[in-house]
């Protein structure tokens, strides 16, 4: 099994290496028609606009308010070439953490367990590396104010059970309830108090308790990002301006990132959010003080509730949100208090630095608000072929370097081999480096990642890595021989 990769931290490291490119960026817009009441054909348009303009392959979307569905649709195509619509299958990633929530809440529900009773309470068997995890509480887990750290590379994992044992050597970051700290370990061992609570595999839990109430009848959770789902194609990567179809990079991410679903099924779980907790056949599947509950700040997280993100005061209408990052699905579900509108939107690619489906779902939300959106600047785009521009001209630099390697040897044959060597390091350092982060890091934790999976995350950047590497390799041989043979003559 491959590594789990945290992909939002990592495309975040790449980003930060190519920052100056950020001076390519100028803000514009495209006006579309102002929409003084909630029309879908204004949604149609804006969708279509944004996905051609940034060089996306598709998105679904759908749209609820009141606990009714209002719209939904589906555009562009999938990796197979078919049409997308509301009924397409997407990976939702981290928005599943809104579900794995909801479904320790109906035990709390039940009466099965409280919040705030430490998690050692009911898995005994879950043991960090550090003696404040027995004051860490179910509350804490679930708005990742437990410390557990997110490290960006862990140890492979086929089951829920071995995912949660990689925890083990674990130390927390803070102390249990003082800050918040995202991290995927919290919602592992929250799906595997679920499975222990309720005597049900995770998967049956959400099907049982969540899906089937719901009528979510394509929606389903899987263990391993690498499981076979009939109807699921490959995403995509997106690169300067176009779209790539890629493989996902194989991870366990059960109660983190595993549900599988359609704008359609979101549709129907946001109907219930917006529902006070009831399901459109009138089943209460969840107390409406719990809901609210899950809506609200906790003690050292002004910024997520349980489950669910909060937008910040500058936010306006205030949000409650949940996204989910995949290698090549992204996702956006937004929940908005004070109009009772609800929006998901999911997408077939993924893009390191632009959170397509937010930009998207805040775009329908300006609708839902009698407000014009607008179309901003392809930034995603404007960076990549920036990134293009540096590597072409890197690449025309490095060839005229190789080129003329064996008179710049020449020129420094009579230099001591110290001070050679000392010339060779501008070459030698970003060689070393990036044959590092091809090359080893892939292989770390005994996983079985590769270059390309590495090539996946960030397609622009990691192109102008592999010339940066691959000019400095054979300029460094290339010096290094003639060094040696010139001074042989």
């Amino acid at each position: 099994m491959k590594t789990i990769l945290n992909t939002k931290k990592l495309g975040f490291i790449l980003l930060s290496i190519f920052l100056l490119t950020s001076m390519f960026y100028f803000p514009f817009s495209v006006s579309i028609q102002a929409a003084q009441t909630f029309k879908t054909e204004d949604v149609d348009k804006y969708v279509t606009n944004y996905i051609e303009r940034n060089g996306l392959p598709g998105a679904s979307i759908v749209v609820v308010k009141d606990g009714k569905l209002v719209y939904e649709n589906g555009y562009g195509h999938d990796s197979e070439g078919k049409p997308i619509t509301e009924k397409s299958l997407m990976r939702i990633g981290s928005a599943s953490k809104s579900f794995t929530a909801f479904a320790v809440l109906q035990l709390v529900d039940e009466g099965k367990i409280q919040l705030d009773d430490s998690v050692i309470n009911y898995l005994p068997e879950v043991k960090l590396n550090d003696s404040r995890w027995k004051e860490v509480s179910i509350r804490q887990l679930l708005s990742h104010t437990s410390g557990i750290p997110n490290p960006v590379i862990v140890p492979p994992a086929s089951n829920l059970k071995e995912g949660v044992e990689r925890l083990n050597n674990w130390k927390l970051q803070s102390n249990p309830g003082e800050k918040y700290y995202y991290s995927n370990g919290n919602y592992w061992v929250l799906a595997l108090l679920v499975e222990k609570v309720s005597g049900i595999e995770f998967s049956q839990y959400l099907n049982q308790k969540v899906f089937s109430p719901l009528g979510m009848n394509s929606s389903l959770t899987t263990v391993n990002t690498g499981d076979s789902v009939q109807g699921l194609p490959k995403g995509y990567v997106t690169a300067y301006g176009t779209a790539i179809p890629w493989t996902e990079l194989e991870a366990m991410n059960t109660g983190a990132g595993s549900i599988i679903s359609t704008a359609s099924d979101m549709g129907k779980w946001l109907s219930m959010q917006t529902n006070e907790g009831n399901s459109g056949t009138g089943e209460q599947l969840l107390s409406k003080e719990l809901l609210v509950e899950s809506y609200s700040p906790q003690l050292g997280s002004e910024k997520y509730g349980l489950g669910w993100a909060l937008s910040s005061p500058d936010v306006k209408p205030a949000r409650i949100s949940h996204a989910g990052v995949e290698t090549t699905y992204q996702t956006q579900q937004d929940i908005i208090p004070s109009s009772r509108y609800a929006v998901a939107v999911l997408l077939n690619s993924y893009t390191p630095t632009v959170e397509h489906a937010y930009e998207i779902s805040s775009g329908i939300i300006q609708l839902t608000e009698g407000q014009e959106p607008e179309l901003k600047a392809p930034v995603s785009k404007i960076i990549d072929l920036s990134l293009g521009v540096i590597t072409l001209i890197y690449l025309i630099l490095g060839i005229r370097g190789i080129l003329r390697s064996k008179k710049w040897s020449d020129k420094r044959k009579q230099h001591p081999t110290w001070r050679f060597i000392l010339r060779l390091i501008p070459q030698l350092v970003p060689t070393l480096f990036i044959g590092w982060l091809f090359f080893i890091v892939p292989t770390l934790q005994n996983n079985s990642s590769t270059t390309i999976d590495a090539f996946g995350l960030y397609p622009a950047a990691m192109f102008l890595l592999a010339i940066v590497f691959i000019i400095g390799l054979v300029l460094t041989i290339l010096r290094i021989y003639y060094r040696i043979t010139l001074n042989k003559g």
